[in-house]
């Protein structure tokens, strides 16, 4: 450990010490001859030089581009290392894809690949993947779906060669994913062999998968490139070590305390506490002092004025504020009083202790603090924003400011270090983004300091941590996960306009912005400083009162997205999309723009992400837990069938007959076999209207024609229905798992509960009072202003009632002629709703949903698109917008009107 004298006296780091011991560039591959898109050059290092040239030709026209990030040109191309990756658009991704279908031929002549490759089924197994892997934890992000994951769905989806894309890449999960499908570690490969015949119905083929991945976020793209570019990771171990030890060996004394008996100890956080004022006797006080008991390891509520003894808490106290000389910027600023009030260290023996800061202690930073820093730091102004607007509200007016000025000064050095070595920007980026900055919480222990996940917001008591330790941890982290990377394909641009030529893309796995949930470009602010570069929010799909972004224009920003998709995606290939958000409302917004672009939903799966499990659970009502969607393309041939036969009736049935053969035959849960809701025909004749309804086509039959026509043409198992040979397989698996568990188990309005009654029903007829206590323990989550009718009315609706009292399943000529009087009794009372919503006044504060549906659908056939309208406008909001059914009507009407 270096003395406190050793301070940085202009030499630190001194470019010919530094390339003494460290190889230029990001690169460790040795100094030989590569071949990118068909260039030989003398080295990695000319290939570099050579494409940042000719990035440099193309920005010009790259700028007109959605996504371009905010930057300088220069900034963009020193971050950029095309044509693998570049921090704007890629103008080089199409070459990518023309030299990959080349290379399709060559591994179908080693029978790695077929050319009738197809898949009909989606993959609709549990999975579950852990959290704990290196490349999961080495750098964070606000959301990150497990790679171990993705693997299944891109090994069913894909065979080796094939091209995967991601449009929300994040951390670039997706393109890791695709290169370990060809480098698998033996317990992976092991895991996945094991269980794969009863998990997918493909042959499973090992072999990497090409990828291209693209966010909007410069810094999210910037760590999905370091997550797809190789080092080797004993140099990089070694090297950046070495670069540590120079550090500590300079400015080491910054973070050095003294123990009870003289000796030099090494700090490992300092605990900062906010200054509050007394409202009863008017003076300050240490937050920490007052309200924190470290030795219980808890925060009191409520706490005593250390000086008059009156009863407080936080919401009765005020923070304590002093005008200071930011020397960074050159004004005088106010900020939040904040005192050091803990110090944890480690003595050289290695053991931990606390102690209260002394007057050495303060000495220290005040030492620091007269230290002019000794690089460029970001010191821009904060924007507002819906999140971010929290800082600025705190006394927090610039970037820099986020950060004690001592971390501020140690981070300087390593961003300056990262010029000549660019991999070096990684651990700044993925140690400032939980632990860096005055954000880092406290947390007596329990868990370790660090920032709340999704949020900027500082709290009363915060912890700063030892830096220069903190970047020796993610050399670790970094370390254990280099020697399992490739390069991948990675830019930044919006995926409201990709790059990409038609049909050209064999599989899509996303994960996409969740609403209101994130506010991305806000929570990337103070790390995308450090790039340069910042997020060009203009096109980000989110819901943010301060960008002007509803709900709507969130839902308009998506299917723009979706279209892409659905452009770029080849006929008859599938997409999965991971989605996490508790809203109802978003989670509808998602199907119906998936569904207008042209997309067929298939199956919807929900996620647990406490266990980092896919749950093969399907579900159709509102959001409760993170969701998997899969969808598929259409081929060439269904669409042309479609739109040109002239017998529309028979369509419907094409329709069918092309979904039920991309639906799952057989789930299992545990040991038993479990309710596919997408082969129930509720599900089925909303698909139909979908389908219809999304392209402008008239629907041409009505509930009964359908339940009939579908009984005639079709074999109907547990309430599903299948083709015949996939009754055969269904009848065959399920025997190896003979207990039936029905997964409609909620009631949350009409529909669910209708077909949790049908699943009481289908064994033994029951009577009212056999049903009527479990229907109340299943009643769970039912919408505001969503009337959910009496159980006595719903079975009289939907059931038949036996002579002595108990009610059973309708059979075919009952369920037709009961589905004709429900749906009279629901237009009856639809037109209720009308009579109201045209009052000059009219409110409908509740309504049935179900009565809703069949009053859009019977307006659309009818082409009454205003009332469609002015019914939707008049209803509570949550019913429309959480409706799939609902808001794909009022969509449609309000762009015919």
């Amino acid at each position: 450990m270096a003395t406190e004298d050793n301070v940085y006296a202009g030499n630190l780091f001194a470019e010919e010490e530094a390339n003494s011991y460290m190889p230029d560039g990001k690169d460790f591959s040795e100094d030989k001859p590569v071949t990118v898109l068909g260039i030989t050059f003398e080295n990695d290092a000319k290939r570099r030089e050579y494409f940042r040239e000719e990035l440099r030709k193309k920005l010009p026209e790259l700028k007109k581009i959605d996504g371009f990030p905010i930057g300088t040109d220069d900034d963009i191309i020193n971050l950029s290392d095309p044509p693998y990756y570049t921090a704007c658009p890629n103008p080089w991704l199409n070459d990518f894809i023309a030299e990959w279908e080349k290379e399709k031929g060559q591994l179908e002549a080693e029978g790695k690949r077929t050319k009738d490759f197809e898949v009909k089924e989606p993959y609709a197994s549990d999975v579950s993947i852990g959290r704990s892997n290196p490349i999961y934890m080495a750098h964070s992000y606000h959301t990150k779906v497990p790679h171990l994951a993705i693997m299944r769905y891109i090994l069913h989806y894909t065979q080796p060669g094939d091209i995967v894309f991601d449009g929300f890449c994040g951390t670039g999960m997706t393109a890791v994913a695709a290169y370990s499908c060809g480098n698998p570690t033996i317990d992976v490969k092991n895991d996945i062999e094991k269980d794969w015949s009863v998990s997918s119905s493909t042959t499973l083929k090992w072999g990497r998968r090409n990828s291209i991945v693209s966010d909007l976020s410069p810094l999210a793209s910037f760590i999905a490139y370091n997550y797809n570019t190789p080092l080797d990771p004993n140099k990089f171990k070694s090297e950046t070590t070495a670069l540590l030890d120079q550090l500590e060996n300079e400015i080491g004394w910054m973070y050095q305390t003294k123990h009870s008996d003289g000796q030099i100890a090494k700090i490992k956080y300092v605990v900062w506490s906010d200054i509050m004022i007394c409202p009863a006797c008017g003076t300050e006080f240490n937050f920490f002092d007052a309200a924190v008991d470290d030795k219980a390891q808890t925060v009191h509520s409520d706490f005593l004025c250390p000086n008059c003894k009156a009863a407080l808490n936080k919401k009765k106290v005020q923070i304590a504020t002093e005008t200071f000389y930011d020397k960074v910027i050159n004004k005088t600023c106010v900020r939040n009083k904040i005192k050091p009030s803990l110090i944890k260290y480690q003595t050289k023996d290695n053991r931990s202790y606390k102690k209260k800061p002394d007057e050495a202690d303060i000495d220290l930073l005040d030492k620091i603090l007269n230290l002019p820093l000794p690089a460029w730091v970001p010191c821009q102004e904060i924007p507002s924003g819906d999140e971010i607007s929290r800082l600025l509200k705190m006394n927090f007016k610039y970037a820099h400011q986020i950060y004690t000025y001592r971390n501020l000064y140690v981070a300087s050095l390593l961003n300056k270090k990262s010029e000549i070595h660019p991999y070096l920007k990684v651990l700044l980026t993925s140690y400032l983004n939980t632990r860096g900055t005055i954000m880092t919480r406290y947390k007596l222990e329990k868990a370790g300091n660090a920032m709340l996940d999704g949020t900027l917001y500082v709290g009363s008591v915060t912890a700063e941590q030892n830096l220069i330790d903190g970047f020796r941890g993610k050399v670790e982290d970094f370390s254990r996960v280099f020697s399992l990377l490739n390069k991948n394909v990675v830019n930044v641009e919006s995926a409201t306009n990709i790059t990409l030529t038609d049909n050209c893309i064999d599989y899509i796995f996303t994960d996409p912005p969740f609403g209101a949930n994130k506010m991305y470009s806000e929570l990337n602010f103070f790390q995308e400083q450090w790039l340069k570069l910042s997020t060009n929010s203009s096109k980000e799909a989110i819901e943010n009162n301060s960008q002007n972004k509803s709900l709507y224009q969130y839902q308009l920003l998506m299917s723009e997205s979706f279209k892409e998709y659905y452009r770029v995606l080849k006929p008859g290939k599938w997409i999965t999309i991971e989605f996490s958000n508790t809203s109802a409302a978003v989670w509808n917004s998602i199907q119906t723009s998936l569904q207008s672009v042209g997309f067929i939903v298939v199956n919807v799966a929900a996620l647990d992400k406490k266990q980092g499990s896919f749950h093969a659970l399907t579900s159709t009502t509102a959001v409760k837990q993170d969701l998997v969607i899969t969808c598929f393309k259409p081929s060439d041939t269904f669409i042309g069938k479609i739109s040109n036969s002239i017998d529309t009736k028979q369509n419907v049935w094409d329709f069918i007959e092309e979904y039920l053969l991309h639906l799952p035959v057989h789930i299992e849960k545990g040991n038993a076999t479990t309710t596919i809701i997408e082969r129930s025909p509720k599900i089925l004749f909303d698909r139909v209207i979908s389908y219809y309804v999304q392209r402008g086509y008239p629907v041409p039959i009505d509930a009964s024609a359908f339940q009939k026509g579908l009984r005639e043409r079709y074999i109907e198992k547990d309430d599903m229905f299948f083709t015949a040979p996939q009754a055969a397989e269904y009848e065959e698996k399920k025997k190896l798992a003979p207990e039936f568990v029905s997964l409609g188990l909620i009631v949350s309005d009409e529909a669910n509960g209708i077909q949790w009654l049908k699943n009481q029903l289908r064994d033994n007829p029951k009577t009212y009072q056999d049903i009527q206590p479990e229907w109340l323990q299943a009643i769970y989550g039912v919408r505001k202003g969503d009337i959910l009718p009496e159980l006595k009315d719903i079975l009289e609706e939907n059931f038949i009632q036996m002579d002595d009292g108990r009610y059973r399943l309708p059979n075919m000529q009952d369920d037709v002629d009961k589905e004709a009087l429900r749906t009279k009794s629901l237009l009856r009372e639809f037109k209720l709703y009308v009579e109201i919503a045209n009052k000059p006044k009219g409110k409908i504060k509740e309504a049935r949903v179900e009565a809703l549906r069949a009053g859009f659908k019977q307006c659309y056939i009818d082409k009454d698109f205003r009332t469609i309208v002015t019914v939707g406008d008049k209803i509570p909001q949550n019913l429309r917008d959480e409706d799939e059914v609902l808001l794909q009507f009022y969509d449609i009407a309000l762009n015919k009107l």
